[in-house]
């Protein structure tokens, strides 16, 4: 901590002036950058933020697209197909014609 308390002491520049008074500048201008960053409204942690909440919400999207598919795939099949709607209905719903045996899961 020491050293960094003689930078701002002009009297301990001697022969190197130069390098800390860019240092000191260096020093100001990434503060300044960092406050800039965290109060300002649209910082940049703000905007990674976004950025992974539009990431998740596109992959979200993706799978309801895809489940939307596979429903729509499955109502097709049940409305053209009468062989695959009564074995949804016994499957689903535990319907049985007149002498079938029924069977149920707990």
């Amino acid at each position: 901590m020491g050293k960094f308390k003689d930078i701002w002491n002009r009297e301990k520049d001697g022969n190197k002036a130069g390098q800390r008074s860019f240092l000191r500048f260096a020093i100001v201008i990434t503060a300044i950058f960092v406050l800039f960053l965290f109060i300002k409204k649209d910082n940049l942690v703000r905007w990674m933020q976004a950025g992974f909440t539009l990431g998740q919400q596109e992959r979200r999207i993706e799978q309801l697209k895809q489940e939307n598919e596979e429903l729509d795939a499955r109502i097709h099949m049940l409305s053209t197909s009468r062989d695959s709607l009564e074995n949804f209905a016994r499957e689903e719903f535990g319907f049985a014609e007149p002498g079938d045996d029924v069977y149920l899961e707990e």
